[in-house]
């Protein structure tokens, strides 16, 4: 199978109070198309960095990030934002829903940026998916946590992504909506054929994925497959 993501010799220093700050320190990895992977790691440990890294929100120190065969570190900011817009997905913990929009409206603005046609039935569509179509007119204040990452998940999955990259999907969450959200997330991501990329602590969604890598003080402590079977 052909890699979506490869990360070579990629690291990430801050300067911090005068004195250089390493969070990341020479990370390898390859992530194939279609594939779920975690990527899980004390708080501090680089995961979410490494994240950033990966889907062009930031640069890193040294190294190549090649997304789709494309190699981020070659483009400046606006190229880099139309690769995300064309090829990536993304969740968030705290949903990062446009508050002045409805939830039919938040799901439609990857669309409009893809200049796509037809963007209101595509996104009541998706909505439908997530079972919030009643719900389209609401604001993202109306909506409870559990909606609001639904209506993140519709508008992730909007733009057909490559890749979808989940930083703590369900770290607002309690145990009850959480487990709806990940049923959620892999019906989703199963139907789509995308490439799935979550950061967590939460261990019972990492042992979900495929592959789980560990990172610890800005290494790669493990990188394990698993099987579902």
């Amino acid at each position: 199978m052909e890699s979506i993501l490869n990360i070579r010799n990629v690291s990430k220093i801050y300067q911090s109070a005068g004195r250089e700050l390493t969070v990341l320190d020479q990370i390898n990895f390859s992530i194939t198309a279609g594939s779920t992977v975690a990527i899980t790691g004390p708080s501090g440990s680089g995961k979410t960095t490494l994240l950033g890294l990966c889907a062009g929100l930031d640069q890193s120190s040294s190294g190549s990030v090649e997304l789709n065969q494309i190699a981020l570190e070659k483009l400046n900011e606006d190229e880099r934002a139309a690769v995300r817009n064309k090829y990536v997905g993304f969740i968030f913990q705290n949903f990062q829903l446009l508050p002045t929009l409805t939830a039919l409206e938040n799901v439609m603005v990857p669309l409009e940026l893809r200049g796509a046609k037809n963007i209101k039935n595509q996104a009541l569509e998706l909505l439908d998916k997530v079972g919030l179509v009643n719900r389209s007119h609401h604001y993202p204040v109306q909506l409870s946590g559990g909606e609001q990452q639904r209506v993140s998940l519709a508008r992730a999955f909007s733009n057909k992504p490559a890749i979808l990259f989940a930083d703590e999907p369900t770290g607002n969450l309690d145990a009850e909506t959480s487990e709806k959200i990940i049923k959620l997330l892999f019906d989703l991501n199963k139907d789509a054929g995308t490439t799935l990329v979550i950061v967590t602590h939460d261990l019972e969604l990492a042992a979900r994925t495929n592959r789980i890598i560990k990172i610890k003080g800005g290494l790669i402590q493990s990188d394990e497959s698993q099987s579902h079977d």
